[in-house]
Order: C-alpha cells, then sequence, then structure tokens
C-alpha cells in the first residue's frame, strides 16, 4: 500500500470552501432544449457540486425528471423559463453584469481550456443534443464555448459539456 488516506465525507464536507448560495446570485446553466430525462438528473446533480442553478422549460415531462434525478434529496436551485426560450433568454440578458455563455461549435468559439471563471452572473446556454442552439438564441451569446474532442463523436452529450463548463466556470478547475 502507498500510505494513502481516503478522506471521510464529513472531512470533504469540512474542507469545502463556504460560499453562500442562493438562486440567481452568480451561475445559471440553461437546458433550453432538453432531450433526454437522465441528463437533467445528472445536470441538477453538477448544479449542487458547483453551486449553480438550473434552469428549464415546464414541460411535462421535466419536474419527474428533476425529482427522479435529485439523487441528494435536498432543495435544489431550479428555475422555470416558460415556452418561449429565447425571450427568457432575451430577458436574462438585459439584466445588469449578465454574461451568457454558449456550448457551440462556431469558429469565433473559445477553447473550454481558455475559458475564464465567471467574475459576474453568468448564464451557460446548452443547446438540443441533436440541433445544437438555434441561431435566434446563438445571436444572444456573448461568448461560445466549445469542448474539443480526439475521438470520432462530433460533440458530447448535454449532460457531460454542461457539467465541464460549469465546472470550470465556477473556478473548480
Amino acid at each position: 500500500m502507498s500510505g494513502i488516506r481516503v478522506r471521510s465525507p464529513r472531512e470533504l464536507r469540512g474542507q469545502r470552501r463556504r460560499r453562500a448560495h442562493g438562486c440567481w446570485d452568480h451561475l445559471v446553466v440553461a437546458v433550453l432544449w432538453p432531450m433526454h430525462e437522465a441528463n437533467l438528473g445528472t445536470l441538477l446533480r453538477t448544479c449542487d457540486a458547483v453551486g449553480a442553478c438550473l434552469a428549464v422549460p415546464r414541460l411535462p415531462w421535466v419536474p419527474e425528471a428533476l425529482a427522479r434525478g435529485n439523487t441528494l434529496r435536498t432543495r435544489s436551485c431550479v428555475h422555470w423559463t416558460g415556452h418561449d426560450p429565447v425571450r427568457w433568454l432575451i430577458d436574462q440578458k438585459s439584466r445588469p453584469e449578465t454574461t451568457v455563455v454558449g456550448v457551440e461549435l462556431a469558429d469565433e468559439s473559445v477553447r473550454l481550456g481558455d475559458l475564464k471563471s465567471a467574475r459576474n452572473r453568468t448564464i451557460a446556454v446548452l443547446g438540443h443534443e441533436r440541433t445544437g442552439i438555434p441561431p435566434e438564441a446563438v445571436d444572444q451569446l456573448d461568448v461560445v464555448v466549445e469542448i474539443p474532442m480526439v475521438g470520432t463523436g462530433s460533440s458530447l452529450n448535454v449532460a457531460v459539456a454542461g457539467s465541464l463548463v460549469l465546472y470550470r466556470l465556477a473556478g473548480l478547475m
């Protein structure tokens, strides 16, 4: 054995940085065109891990998907966007000191490794898993981030992509 000591869950909780968290105070991930139920649960868990909020449309299946995905069984920060995702995005962008970051493949995109931590209120927009972010929503983005890939796929699923971007924006990687 190499002498590695694994920390207990209690020790880990005690070592986490203390930071007040309230809905809408700093970091929001917006899944405006959700496709798969399991992905919402994964993102909800990531939101808890990084102190972010999740914004989703009130589609008939979404509340149940969030309830199933919330494996921590604690109250999570979820905001309902309404039925017009682009209008919601325009409204959010009009709030003071808000930066809208889209996760998309674009000529002007910044590589994930070069993305800076969120300094002000930031909304990370995730597109539909097959079609991406619609053109009318792309017009609302301040920054576009791309996640480099070496394999044969053209993109990651929305939960994995969103989790990577959230950790980067939260300054945890």
